[in-house]
């Protein structure tokens, strides 16, 4: 059995990519610390992506498309402003290795909040909880 987590980073990692390389001039610096580091445009990630996750576990709880392409849109355009070209984007994006931390982080959040990110059930239970606290996560979700 896989984990819950295994298809989430992947399909977000996707979403991102489409997103965040999009034409543009390119102002790549190699001083720039790399993206993952960059807290703000990781955190955001890591809530878009659970909110991914959770849509695609949960049958009650459906992802805000459009807001979710917004806030993948903003990340790119911070970290084009950054000076991150569209070659470090994507690697960020892409990376396997990204992904399995992305995944990791993922499965930490769902855990602090004492649920197992393992059991649809549990993140439907987190999805609710987000959505009612119109949390980073919530604000990319709607109760079907």
């Amino acid at each position: 059995m896989k984990p819950a987590f295994s298809a989430f980073a992947p399909v977000a990692a996707t979403a991102l990519a489409l997103t965040l390389v999009l034409p543009g001039a390119a102002r790549a610096s190699n001083d720039l610390p790399p993206l993952r580091e960059v807290e703000e445009i990781d955190r955001n990630m890591l809530w878009v992506a659970l909110a991914i996750e959770i849509s695609d576990k949960c049958d009650q709880i459906a992802p805000r498309n459009l807001k979710g392409l917004l806030v993948l849109n903003d990340l790119r355009g911070q970290a084009r402003n950054l000076g991150y070209s569209n070659a470090q984007i994507e690697e960020y994006a892409t990376s396997d290795a990204e992904k399995a931390r992305m995944r990791e982080l993922g499965e930490q959040y769902v855990k602090s909040q004492g649920l197992d990110p393992d059991v649809s059930a549990d993140l439907c239970s987190l999805g609710s909880a987000e959505i009612a606290r119109n949390s980073r996560i919530g604000a990319l979700l709607k109760a079907k």
